[in-house]
């Protein structure tokens, strides 16, 4: 997983005071497939990091459905199950635009794999997000307030 941050402060024409800052988060993750132990036969410390992938993904898509489902938006959403979906929380229930690539092969010997990975991203593709712009009160209030003073200026 790959964290980007961001800031962009904005100044005042006039003076270098701070008027506005916005922050922005972008998560790149690639969140592996399903490991099969039967199909990698892998054993010792592997079979066990496939089994900690598993687990990982499992929440994921429990946290997917409890998000994506209408009926259970009331319910309780487990973002503690596992890292990877504490990691994600804001860029899966949270102030913030999602974008899901789901990849897939066309080998009919990974048929099941590709079925599993389509279902998955429909689920994920039922979650809305609504993301706003949160804003200081008093930043915006002062920002109003300066071009109305910049209005009556104009005017005398």
């Amino acid at each position: 997983m790959i964290l980007v941050q961001t800031k962009q402060v904005e100044l005042n024409d006039k003076a270098d005071v701070r008027q506005d800052t916005m922050v922005s988060k972008f998560h790149f993750v690639d969140l592996a497939g399903s490991e099969r132990v039967k199909r990698t036969g892998a054993t010792g410390e592997r079979m066990k990091e496939g089994i900690n992938i598993n687990k990982g993904l499992l929440a994921l898509g429990n946290v997917i459905s409890a998000l994506g489902d209408e009926k259970r938006k009331a319910a309780h959403v487990p973002f503690r199950d596992a890292k990877i979906t504490r990691l994600l929380q804001d860029s899966l229930g949270g102030n913030s635009k999602t974008l899901m690539i789901a990849c897939c092969s066309p080998s009919d010997t990974n048929f099941d794999e590709t079925l599993n990975t389509l279902k998955y991203a429909n689920r994920a593709r039922n979650i809305k997000n609504k993301p706003i712009i949160n804003r200081d009160p008093m930043a915006a209030k002062m920002e109003a307030m300066s071009k109305r003073i910049k209005q009556l200026e104009a005017i005398v």
